[in-house]
């Protein structure tokens, strides 16, 4: 006569033969994964930015606008987000402020070359209040980014004379291949 295991000793055998072929699967990606280790990432600004001198607001109705450009490395994606704090306002004598504006362009759309679409002018307090994807394409590991600015007195307002000035602060963050 035949032995035959009941299905109840059956159903407890298959996980314990399950097991020994999971553990190896598991064995076998450990030791394979020194292997396909890459170089670091890599994300750096090649400089600072330069000082954006605007020329003077000489009537009312005046607007004045600069820029600066900064080369960005990179060999993934990553994002740019900015400080929205009051540092980034224009600010003038006696606590003056201009109505400040910001703007980002790229030499790249993130298609072809790796950049991102333009950031259209936006008040210094919800510039990039989302961060802006830079698009990294194989072969292409600088992005130029241009950062303008705009400035003008309020409707129906007239500033202090006298320099006015902002500190931008900029951020590139790691995204990934």
């Amino acid at each position: 006569m035949e032995h035959q295991t009941p299905a109840s000793h059956r159903s407890r055998l298959r996980p314990v033969l399950r097991r020994p072929a999971r553990l190896l699967a598991l064995l076998l990606v450990a030791r394979l994964a020194p292997c396909v280790l890459s170089e670091p990432d890599v994300l750096s600004w090649a400089g600072n930015f330069g000082s954006i001198n605007l020329p003077a607001l000489d009537t009312r109705d005046a607007v004045s606008t600069g820029s600066a450009t900064e080369t960005l490395i990179l060999d993934g994606d990553a994002e740019l987000s900015a400080d929205n704090g009051a540092a980034a306002r224009l600010t003038g004598p006696g606590g003056d402020v201009l109505s400040t504006e910001y703007q980002l362009t790229f030499d790249g759309d993130g298609g072809s070359d790796t950049g991102a679409a333009t950031v259209d002018f936006t008040p210094y307090d919800s510039f990039l209040a989302s961060p802006v994807l830079i698009a990294h394409v194989l072969g292409d590991d600088a992005v130029q980014v241009t950062l303008h600015v705009r400035a003008q007195n309020f409707a129906g307002q007239l500033a202090n004379a006298g320099a006015y000035s902002a500190t931008q602060t900029l951020t590139a963050s790691w995204v990934g291949p």
